[in-house]
């Protein structure tokens, strides 16, 4: 069985991974984050999810490496984790009511051939009208703080979304059927049953996983 290190430290893309049954091992990469003058959204993802990877590629005994990477852009506005409450509550309030994107970028590295590809699922995301004591209600029970954006989709009592069609586990960090067509490129399987086990997990009936799997560009 192909050993993998996941490098991330989100207990979400923990709980993901698992559903593909390899043999994974945690790390928690530490990079500057700092998005760079002028950087696009999409490239910013992108390249704080391989300068991941290469952070650990040559100081690691495995056979892949997988690292992800998240972010909210709302009105080219580019949401991270929140610094503290403050941040996170003003995060909150300007996605209010709003449509967004989520982006997650994914770099997966065979060590050996010091190959490696990458992917990127961007999906839209509309946000309801939830009020100041909604707000506070949720930045109460920590929730918010470790996430992209200050919000987590899967949370059922604060119910942030209003609208979503795509794929809701790269929302919450691990586009899984994005993962799986790249890992086919680079001769590595998932078990069948991944789409299924996937929709068990997170109680969603995705709509796009068909597409995703024959190569659409799509989120």
């Amino acid at each position: 069985m192909a050993r993998v290190i996941l490098a991330s430290s989100s207990a979400r893309r923990r709980d993901l991974i698992k559903l593909t049954d390899w043999e994974v091992s945690l790390m928690s990469p530490d990079i500057d984050e700092s998005r760079r003058s002028g950087e696009k959204a999409r490239e910013y993802v992108m390249r704080l999810a391989r300068e991941k990877a290469a952070q650990i590629l040559s100081s690691v005994d495995t056979d892949y490496i997988l690292t992800a990477d998240t972010i909210v852009v709302d009105r080219e506005t580019v949401y991270g984790k929140p610094e503290d409450e403050n941040d996170a509550r003003r995060m909150l309030k300007e996605l209010c009511a709003h449509t967004h994107q989520v982006m997650t970028a994914i770099v997966l590295v065979n060590v050996a051939k010091w190959n490696s590809i990458s992917d990127l699922c961007e999906s839209s995301v509309t946000m309801r009208s939830f009020s100041a004591f909604e707000i506070e209600s949720y930045l109460a029970s920590g929730d918010a703080m470790d996430k992209a954006g200050a919000y987590a989709i899967q949370n059922r009592e604060f119910h942030p979304v209003e609208v979503f069609s795509g794929c809701f586990a790269s929302v919450m960090g691990m586009p899984l059927c994005h993962l799986k067509r790249s890992a086919s490129k680079l001769g590595l399987t998932i078990r069948d049953g991944l789409v299924e086990r996937c929709q068990t997990m997170l109680d969603y009936h995705c709509p796009i996983h068909e597409a995703v799997l024959r190569g659409d560009i799509i989120g």
